[in-house]
């Protein structure tokens, strides 16, 4: 398995990415997974390319959101540190879609059936009693709040909400548009030519959507926006749109989520 993450000086969480290398049950459970999403209903990918897209995502936010001076909760409530945030959302990155290989409609709960012990057998030696059990049950909310009507109690939540609709550049709806079912979503999924997590001018993140015509506005505006917005991260987030292709009239240049 390819599955790399700049670790940089997270001990526990480096750890924590070789067991993920090395684990063949979870590697399945994504195959498992993508079967259920792709192959049965005509959805887009939600297997290891996705995980892989989501984790990255989700931990170069939160290191933005910690040097913006956002503080963590397993940092506030339980007094650990950021690095054991790290370790949060990056693994509940990696199960958070694993219930999918039940059933897609409430996978988000399906996924605890798997994560809960997958969890603690992955932390199993790098975390002891009680900080064991506090890991495990912040990846169980982030896993359940990652619905986009779920409320996040946690900034970790929070962050891998964001993260996950974050997977959406050119090509990652290729399945559902080209096996026919060609709606607003598939069209504007198409547009996104790229997707840029920086540092943030008034907020610590800023999201810079690179758009080829306007169809995209409907990804950055319907469905970014309703995950950002049901987040516990919404306040420190800014979002830029911007339109580059050269194919169309153009009604806007640059977009701003509000």
């Amino acid at each position: 398995m390819s599955f790399h993450l700049p670790t940089k000086k997270n001990a526990r969480l480096a750890l924590l990415m070789e067991r993920i290398q090395e684990d063949q049950e979870l590697l399945q459970l994504w195959k498992c997974a993508n079967m259920n999403a792709v192959d049965r209903s005509g959805i887009n990918d939600h297997g290891e390319i996705h995980i892989r897209i989501v984790a990255n995502a989700a931990l170069r936010i939160l290191r933005l959101l910690v040097k913006g001076g956002v503080e963590p909760s397993v940092v506030k409530n339980h007094g650990l540190e950021p690095d054991d945030a790290e370790v949060v959302v990056v693994l509940a990155s990696c199960l958070h879609d694993i219930g999918i290989a039940v059933h897609r409609n409430d996978h988000e709960r399906h996924s605890l059936i798997f994560a809960y012990p997958k969890c603690r057998q992955l932390l199993q030696g790098i975390y002891n009693e009680p900080a064991l059990t506090v890991i495990t049950a912040e990846v169980m909310h982030a896993i359940v709040a990652h619905n986009a009507k779920e409320t996040c109690l946690t900034v970790e939540a929070g962050v891998l909400k964001v993260a996950d609709a974050l997977d959406m550049k050119e090509g990652r709806s290729r399945i559902p548009f080209e096996a026919g079912k060609v709606n607003i979503h598939s069209i504007s999924a198409q547009a996104v030519d790229a997707v840029d997590i920086e540092e943030g001018d008034q907020r610590p993140v800023k999201l810079v959507i690179t758009l080829a015509n306007s169809a995209g506005i409907f990804q950055v505006d319907e469905l970014l926006r309703h995950k950002l917005q049901n987040s516990s991260i919404a306040g420190h987030v800014e979002v830029i749109a911007r339109i580059e292709g050269e194919l169309e009239r153009r009604i806007i240049d640059t977009y701003s989520l509000a």
